[in-house]
């Protein structure tokens, strides 16, 4: 681990009042011996009136949420590799199955020919039903690209896709187990001891959805890759995205009773919103939006760029004239876009 991630690790501890104690802490300095005298007889006594202040402790956030999340513990680990499902002159794609909240997650891998290291990318697809999704589905054109740019790249399912384990509650739980399930792959490639991943230089890539979730690993991890880039975004407020696509799903009535509404609750959607919480993220964003998406206005995308630059984020917004979700003619130069940012943060 470099000492960036270090550093970010120390952080994270220190906020969560974990990282030690300091010196600084009253309880923990050395005592003082009793003085051999009595007080002076001019002394002024203690004032009765004088009232003794108590530190009430922050209430605990509510599980589910971000700070929530803030807090947990993530132990990604045993990225295994099976088949072989293609091999190339550029590349060869494997099945790879790793752990996420003792649940196992499938995705595929792209490594580069050759011995490496290289440098790793995480892939947060999009929404896609999961009784139809099939392994490795979403970016495709993302994979094979970066793959022949020299980066091993693993694309996630997500719990409950292809052959991951299931998570009945994710759906209620407003899809947090994504983000989990994004942090525990980064986890679990810096656990792997396989000589061809770099587990120092690591970005992620979210498209639609994954665009969502890849802001939530920013906020919930600051400091645990180097740089992110999100294709055709979801927004970054939860109520957007829940009045846009789940208002009138067979969830909705479970979340509405579970949680309330956002005029009932506005702070437990304020706390499953990432953009509350941009002012914690450290590494680099490139965004791509058109200006024709049918699926995600790009108005989410100019509010959240907005966002981030207040909060001081390294963030860039290209927006293509007339681009639709899925990215047609220009996502050529968006891809190649997306490799050269890589290669200045990742290198």
């Amino acid at each position: 681990m470099t000492t960036r991630h270090l550093l970010a690790l120390a952080t994270a501890l220190a906020v969560l009042g974990v990282a030690g104690c300091t010196t600084g802490d009253p309880a923990l300095a050395p005592k003082q011996a009793a003085p051999a005298h009595s007080p002076a007889r001019n002394a002024e006594p203690p004032d009765p009136s004088a009232a003794t202040v108590t530190a009430t402790p922050p209430p605990e956030p509510h599980p589910v949420s971000l700070p929530a999340m803030f807090g947990a513990e993530f132990t990604g680990r045993n990225l295994e590799f099976g088949d072989v499902l293609e091999r190339n002159a550029a590349y060869t794609r494997y099945a790879v199955t790793y752990t996420s909240d003792d649940l196992t997650i499938s995705g595929i891998m792209n490594i580069p020919t050759g011995d490496g290291p290289f440098p790793v990318l995480v892939l947060a697809h999009g929404y896609i039903d999961p009784a139809v999704y099939t392994t490795g589905r979403g970016l495709a054109r993302e994979q094979d690209y970066l793959a022949r740019q020299g980066y091993a790249v693993l694309h996630t399912d997500y719990r409950n896709h292809a052959g991951s384990d299931d998570d009945p509650g994710n759906e209620e739980r407003l899809r947090l187990g994504y983000t989990a399930d994004v942090i525990n792959a980064v986890l679990a490639v810096r656990e792997s001891d396989r000589p061809q991943l770099d587990g120092d230089r690591i970005g992620l890539l979210g498209r639609s959805m994954g665009g969502g979730v890849t802001y939530n690993v920013l906020v919930t991890a600051p400091g645990l890759v180097d740089a992110a880039v999100v294709y055709a975004p979801v927004s970054s407020a939860a109520t957007d995205n829940f009045e846009r696509w789940m208002r009138d799903s067979p969830v909705a009535d479970r979340i509405l009773g579970a949680y309330g509404s956002q005029d009932e609750a506005p702070d437990f959607w304020r706390n499953i919103s990432p953009r509350t919480f941009f002012d914690r993220i450290t590494e680099p964003v490139l965004m791509f939006h058109g200006t024709a998406d049918e699926s995600c206005p790009i108005e989410w995308s100019r509010e959240t760029y907005d966002g981030l630059v207040s909060a001081g984020v390294d963030a860039e917004l290209v927006v293509y004239e007339g681009e639709q979700h899925a990215f047609g003619p220009r996502w050529q130069e968006s891809i190649e876009r997306t490799s050269e940012f890589f290669a200045a943060h990742l290198g």
